[in-house]
């Protein structure tokens, strides 16, 4: 059973004849609701500590300085006050549409770093402090004048300048997204959608070993090499991830969802969960919910 109406879709001002859409923001508070958006995002908060920044199965509490690109439609985000008192909060929001980027231009050797970058954004990108401060004037630029032609130069260079920031954090979980998300070696990738299609099965070591034609502890080794996580690691995350998008998007109970995505222990699910996401199960629910929208 569906139950979305607490998060709004929202119906952004970008118009057709426009390059991008910018808003220079000085506020002391945050209080628009848990949204998403088809058209893409970049958005640049500063002296806002301890702001809780969610996006997808995400939640953390920014730093004086926060910077992240969206580029999932379906991503749910929200920056919520949380623990921040400052009164002097400044927020420059980009919006622009996908269609400017076709698939030929982002293949082309120039561009190619700003097509992976917005690959990967599909999940939610955060950026570094030192790529924050890279663009940081460029942002105060671009929120001042007027969207002539220089101003979507200056906003392609912004682009460019994050995707060349390799150690960009990505966000939310590609299972929570509704993403594949694929390594660029060909037996990973057969692993990895092995896991996908069978997350919620008990799946072996030696059995995924098998399908690529290495020793386990070859194997093991590999796997952490090409993704950056142990197997058992990864396993988890794509479960959590999954679990976590019918927390949003059902009413089903958390113990069916529990065994429904492949843990076969409630309390192991609830201690898991609460080791990766800091919170429980149910407070992710709520945390969700409380800000209610109807559409």
């Amino acid at each position: 059973m569906e139950d979305r109406n607490y998060i709004m879709r929202e119906i952004t001002p970008l118009s057709e004849r426009d390059f991008f859409y910018i808003a220079d923001r000085r506020k002391s508070e945050f209080t628009y609701p848990i949204h998403c958006h088809t058209e893409y995002e970049l958005n640049f908060v500063e002296n806002a500590a301890g702001v809780r920044r969610v996006v997808g199965d995400s939640a953390e509490v920014i730093g004086n300085f926060d910077l992240v690109l969206i580029t999932g439609k379906d991503l749910e985000h929200v920056w919520e006050q949380h623990e921040c008192t400052s009164s002097d909060i400044r927020e420059i929001t980009i919006q622009f549409s996908p269609d400017i980027f076709s698939k030929n231009f982002e293949i082309k050797n120039q561009f190619a770093s700003i097509g992976h970058m917005l690959e990967r954004a599909r999940c939610g990108l955060c950026f570094p402090q030192q790529a924050i401060m890279k663009v940081y004037n460029l942002l105060d630029k671009l929120a001042s004048e007027e969207q002539g032609f220089y101003a979507v130069m200056d906003f392609m260079s912004i682009l460019y300048e994050l995707s060349l920031y390799d150690d960009a954090r990505v966000l939310a979980s590609s299972s929570f997204a509704k993403i594949e998300n694929f390594s660029d070696s060909r037996r990973i990738q057969k692993v990895q959608k092995y896991i996908g299609e069978h997350y919620r099965e008990d799946i072996r070591l030696n059995t995924l070993a098998d399908m690529v034609g290495m020793t386990p502890v070859s194997f093991s080794r590999f796997f952490r090499l090409r993704t950056g996580k142990t197997l058992s690691d990864y396993i988890i995350d794509i479960r959590l991830g999954f679990a976590t998008r019918l927390l949003v998007d059902s009413s089903r109970t958390i113990a069916e969802i529990c065994y429904d995505c492949g843990f076969n222990n409630l309390s192991n699910f609830n201690r898991m969960f609460k080791r990766k996401k800091n919170c429980s199960p149910k407070e992710f629910r709520e945390s969700y919910r409380k800000k209610k929208v109807v559409i």
